[in-house]
């Protein structure tokens, strides 16, 4: 596969200079300004969630699986927006503390457009439906062959990426929309939204995609036009849903985090029952 490649691409072509540039940048200005910055306060997660989304954005965008995707495999296209969408981008989110999106977010009016664009089932919606309408063959046909039209819905899908991730994260407590069960549901809501596409990929034995088709066999011999397709379904399946299962666990461990911190301040004597709602009556201790 590697001879086949570089019989007919350049190295540059192969592998992006610039996508390696600016991944350099970005490690370069969070190192700098936000892990060893004396104004947040970062904690190895977040280290571990930037680096991590970093290398992929490389393995996706700066090695021969870019071209794979753009010229002779759409299962290779699918597991490139996959990684962006369901990996990378919520790592990201999760890369910077509580402290940096109060600074940025919390005390500028970006916080109202935040506020409107993050609203839950907006975004259910719009991110979901946007990339079902991505992958209709019809249209992911119309828009491939331009390199502006692509980079257009990439862009948008990112975007709309991150508002849904936003919500799932909720990583400023002061704009949550969201409790935990109800955040475990809208995952829910959007694995089912995507199934559709998945599985008309998976099920429909006929090549969608004539870009593909001619070159499918000239990488992989054994992978039909209609074997990529499905196999490209799969994937997206696959990811989704190891993604979204990962941030159910998440929740999980947030949600009974926070229970014990609560059980923790109060214990039964401390505890009366007003008219249903729970009443946390303050220590003595606390009184002096």
């Amino acid at each position: 596969m590697m001879d086949f490649l570089l019989e007919h691409h350049s190295i540059y072509g192969l592998f992006k200079l610039h996508w390696i540039m600016l991944v350099a940048i970005s490690i370069f200005l969070y190192y700098r300004y936000v892990q060893f910055s004396r104004l947040y306060e970062t904690a190895f997660k977040h280290h571990f969630s930037f680096y991590t989304a970093m290398s992929l954005i490389l393995l996706v965008k700066a090695t021969p699986l870019d071209i794979l995707g753009s010229h002779y495999l759409f299962s290779a296209h699918v597991l490139q927006g996959s990684v962006i969408y369901f990996v990378i981008v919520p790592l990201l989110i999760l890369s910077f503390p509580v402290s940096f999106y109060r600074k940025y977010l919390w005390n500028h009016r970006i916080k109202f457009l935040l506020a409107i664009f993050s609203h839950p089932w907006l975004t259910l919606i719009t991110f979901n439906g946007l990339l079902t309408i991505y992958y209709v063959p019809f249209v992911f046909n119309f828009i491939h062959p331009s390199f502006i039209l692509m980079s257009i819905a990439q862009i948008a899908l990112a975007f709309a990426a991150f508002f849904t991730w936003w919500v799932i994260l909720q990583p400023l407590p002061e704009l949550k929309n969201f409790d935990y069960l109800l955040r475990a549901v809208y995952i829910f809501l959007a694995s089912v939204l995507l199934m559709p596409i998945g599985f008309f990929f998976l099920i429909k034995l006929e090549a969608h995609f004539p870009i593909y088709i001619a070159v499918s066999q000239e990488v992989v011999p054994v992978l039909t036009p209609i074997y990529d397709q499905q196999l490209a379904g799969g994937i997206l399946k696959v990811m989704q849903m190891f993604s979204y299962a990962i941030a159910l666990l998440y929740i999980m461990f947030s949600w009974a985090k926070d229970e014990q911190r609560i059980a923790g301040q109060a214990g039964d004597d401390h505890v009366r029952y007003v008219r249903g709602v729970v009443v946390h009556l303050p220590k003595k201790d606390d009184k002096e």
